[in-house]
């Protein structure tokens, strides 16, 4: 919204309050409605078919801005942030995502990194591994062979070494907050420290997360879970307020 206003566009926000999509009116109709007031609608919200819907029926430019299974805008941001970062083309570079790997921005990435030749890591448990949809996985090697990418999943720490980026995000996915006694046994290991950075050997190792982050105690959630014994921080506050993270110019893009 503040980027298009930037630009000189209009912009009219609709949440789930304001829209009767899928209530009073079918998504149908709406996407009709709304390709007829607008020249092009960005959607964040749930489901994956909400946005490839709006596309069908709209007529109009469509983004995805947030959904259970990509995030691509976010993916855009990114990588602009590593080319700003990073002295290497980024079919150079090697991202390494940690903790939830089947997780809507682990897919992201490997979209991202697929389409641009990068080497991908999902570094997270085996558990995890074995629920990564297996058509996502069928689309992203097809991509990969073409573009010389490569998309790697691992439980091994050894897998980091050599890392351009280490990313993160939440534990708990959308819709998951229930889960997350099961999401801290699981991921512990997998939470980014100075210790983790330190394996991939790289003195100029970045440090990325999408955003909001639980690094210290200072938000009611991480507060209320820590009191019922549980930590669901998904790196460290040395490690998110150190020199090696870009978090912040990665929001701001």
């Amino acid at each position: 919204e503040v980027a298009a206003l930037d630009e000189g566009a209009h912009v009219t926000y609709l949440d789930s309050a304001s829209s009767q999509m899928g209530k009073k009116e079918s998504l149908e109709d709406t996407a009709k409605v709304l390709g007829r007031f607008y020249d092009g609608i960005e959607y964040r919200g749930y489901e994956q078919k909400v946005v490839e819907d709006l596309t069908k029926f709209s007529g109009v430019p469509v983004w995805n801005g947030l959904t259970d299974v990509d995030h691509p805008t976010q993916i855009l941001a990114d990588m602009l942030t590593i080319e700003e970062h990073v002295a290497k083309p980024l079919n150079k570079v090697k991202v390494v995502f940690a903790g939830d790997i089947r997780n809507n921005m682990s897919y992201a990435w490997m979209y991202g990194c697929a389409k641009m030749g990068m080497n991908y890591v999902a570094f997270g448990p085996s558990e995890l591994a074995d629920q990564i949809d297996g058509e996502t996985m069928k689309k992203v090697y097809e991509v990969s062979a073409y573009t010389g990418a490569k998309i790697e999943i691992s439980d091994n720490i050894d897998c980091v070494k050599d890392a351009d980026v280490i990313y993160t995000d939440i534990w708990a996915s959308m819709g998951e907050e229930a889960q997350i006694p099961e999401r801290v046994k699981l991921l512990t290991p997998y939470r980014v420290t100075m210790d983790l950075l330190k394996a991939t050997g790289n003195e100029d190792i970045k440090f990325m997360h999408c955003l909001p982050s639980f690094h210290d105690f200072e938000t009611k959630m991480a507060k209320e879970q820590m009191e019922l014994g549980y930590d669901i921080r998904e790196t460290t506050d040395e490690v998110f307020k150190s020199r090696y993270s870009i978090v912040f110019d990665e929001a701001e893009n």
